[in-house]
């Protein structure tokens, strides 16, 4: 059966719901379940975890860990990637910096300045991973959950021989369900076309039996306050596309909102929701830690991941549709070519085969493109050891171009460098 590899697997919660999933859908339930940490007592917690789950399931599933990333990932056919280098201290550090310069953040995953910090803390890591299933793992698929979506698969492609890597987000499947309640149609009778870069993806076509249902959400829209009082109505209604991105997520890839206070308010952005979210989380392991060490175990409960769909469709040739995210190679024809792009793919036993979208609508490709820029700069300076180019990405971020100066920005990122120290590419250190 399938060797199935979780780098990152101290991340508890996360690696729950994708086991769920792994050990309730049928076929998958001999599988090795190999798990991979650097922080021992984290990784101790999830092989309880694990062992707990398929004892409690009766499955035959197989459970190894390892801190050591080659042991877990040798002969591996799947390789689930959800690491957060650095943990709750490096995000502290991509808030409370840019913080003291003014400069507002939502999640600090994605785009911004917490973003490109957090791709650099990343990429060195992502691309020795790479290096090691280009080795040791050539034919295994690498699914990777970690943030920013547009930069880690590109490094793992660019900077390392390993090709086969795919993105994967729920952005746009829970966006395509959001909608489809929204005009009150039956999702499953709804023609969508979702494409563009993760977390700024847009519907591009939102249709029924021939019927633009554009129309209907403008006026679902337009008859709800709460809803109007939203970054992503907003965007809809200036764009002419509904985006995939929450508003707070989205907010803070775009100019126009963070900087004023007025609009702050006006759109409820909630500055700073990732350090609360993220202490949450820290609260969240220990009670999970505790419950597995009173013999309590943990709730069992499907999710719906991409990755085990994913998985699974490989293994039994059950056709899906999932959006990944890929190497664009004229995909979208108005972006670049080499950019990471969120496309729809079809995945059964041939793996995951990305479909052409054609060109989108020249608007959101060049919002799109805004997007990309920064990524590129990023990628580049983490693989080419660039000091300069971490300056140009961080000068030419949305956000962080609306608010601060080129000189504030200059220091900014001199006192990010600073702060992360060794967590950083050699050349940029």
């Amino acid at each position: 059966m399938a060797r199935i590899v979780f780098i990152g697997a101290g991340s508890v919660e996360f690696t729950k719901n994708v086991l769920s999933d792994i050990l309730t859908l049928p076929g998958l339930g001999a599988s090795t379940l190999v798990l991979h940490d650097i922080d021992a007592g984290r990784l101790a917690t999830a092989e309880a975890m694990a062992h707990w789950m398929v004892q409690h399931l009766g499955l035959p599933a197989k459970v190894e860990a390892h801190t050591d990333r080659r042991a877990a990932v040798d002969g591996a056919d799947y390789v689930i990637n959800e690491i957060a280098v650095g943990g709750y201290a490096a995000t502290r550090i991509d808030f409370e910096v840019p913080a003291r310069y003014g400069l507002r953040q939502t999640i600090g995953d994605t785009l911004g300045i917490g973003g490109i910090f957090r791709a650099l803390r990343t990429i060195p890591v992502m691309v020795a991973l790479g290096d090691d299933l280009a080795e040791l793992a050539p034919h295994a698929l690498l699914l990777n959950y970690t943030n920013p979506m547009s930069m880690v698969p590109r490094a793992v492609y660019e900077g390392t021989p390993f090709r086969n890597v795919v993105g994967i987000c729920h952005s746009v499947r829970d966006t395509e369900a959001r909608l489809a309640r929204l005009v009150g149609v039956p999702e499953e009778e709804i023609g969508f076309v979702t494409a563009g870069v993760n977390h700024q993806a847009f519907v591009l076509r939102f249709e029924r039996h021939g019927e633009d249902l554009y129309p209907r959400l403008a006026a679902a829209i337009g008859a709800d306050p709460a809803l109007r009082r939203t970054v992503r109505a907003e965007i809809f209604t200036r764009f002419g596309h509904f985006p995939t991105e929450s508003s707070v997520h989205g907010s803070e890839y775009l100019p126009w909102f963070l900087r004023h206070d007025d609009q702050v308010e006006h759109f409820g952005v909630q500055v700073g929701a990732y350090l609360e979210w993220s202490r949450e989380n820290l609260g969240t392991y220990e009670e999970t830690r505790r419950r597995l060490a009173a013999g309590e175990g943990v709730e069992i409960e499907p999710m719906s991941e991409l990755a085990s769909e994913i998985i699974h469709s490989v293994e039994t040739g059950e056709r899906r549709i999932v959006h990944g995210n890929v190497r664009n190679d004229g995909l979208i024809t108005n972006l670049p070519a080499d950019a990471f792009v969120e496309v729809p793919c079809v995945v059964d036993r041939a793996g995951v085969r990305p479909t052409r979208v054609g060109a989108m609508p020249p608007q959101l490709a060049a919002l799109n493109r805004t997007f990309l820029n920064v990524g590129e700069l990023t990628v580049r300076a983490a693989l080419e050891g660039r000091r300069d180019h971490v300056h140009h990405a961080a000068m030419l971020d949305p956000n962080a171009a609306a608010t601060l100066t080129l000189a504030q920005i200059h220091d900014l990122v001199e006192d990010m460098i600073e702060a992360h120290g060794d967590a950083l590419p050699e050349g940029i250190r």
